[in-house]
């Protein structure tokens, strides 16, 4: 049995800039920016590097999705705001970052048996005819497992990195104990 593999897929993080924004400047003086206020209040940020998709509110309020670690989280929010600035946009605040969500898929190198599990791990969800997945709500770190009989998995709900790690490794503990992994 390999040791579990884990790849962080997506950090989602809150930004407030406690300051009135106007997204009709940005969109004057930043073309490739998606505003169209009917549709959607927000205006959409996009960044190659890193690759991150930003929402930004006239509130001051922004939403970063598909950073792939916290790190990267505070560079592209720190690069939006120095392309705001150099557009002539007034930030005065430092932004406060907050991470939501953290979605990281594992492999936790064996395959898993779900029918078993489902009778012994608790706070589980199983019902194949709906889903193939066993869903898995850890009480420490606070996450949802999603569990398949490949041995991969899906991890919601993280924080901080660090939790997706203590989780996977602790997932991948419990279910050797517990005699859970098929034997190749």
């Amino acid at each position: 049995m390999r040791k579990p593999s884990v790849r962080i897929e997506n950090v989602v993080a809150s930004v407030v800039l406690d300051q009135y924004i106007d997204l009709e400047a940005i969109t004057k003086s930043i073309p490739d920016v998606e505003y169209n206020p009917d549709q959607f209040p927000g205006l959409v940020f996009r960044l190659n590097r890193p690759k991150t998709a930003t929402l930004i509110f006239s509130s001051g309020k922004m939403v970063c999705t598909g950073a792939k670690s916290e790190k990267d989280v505070k560079k592209a929010v720190k690069k939006i705001i120095s392309i705001l600035k150099s557009k002539g946009i007034v930030i005065v605040g430092k932004p406060k970052i907050t991470i939501q969500n953290i979605v990281a898929s594992a492999n936790l190198g064996a395959g898993v048996n779900l029918e078993k599990a489902a009778l012994l791990l608790e706070n589980v969800m199983y019902e194949p005819e709906q889903f193939p997945g066993l869903i898995y709500r850890m009480d420490y770190p606070k996450v949802v497992l999603l569990l398949f009989s490949s041995g991969k998995m899906v991890c919601t709900g993280a924080k901080r990195e660090e939790e997706v790690y203590v989780a996977v490794k602790k997932i991948h503990r419990k279910l050797k104990e517990l005699g859970l992994f098929y034997e190749d």
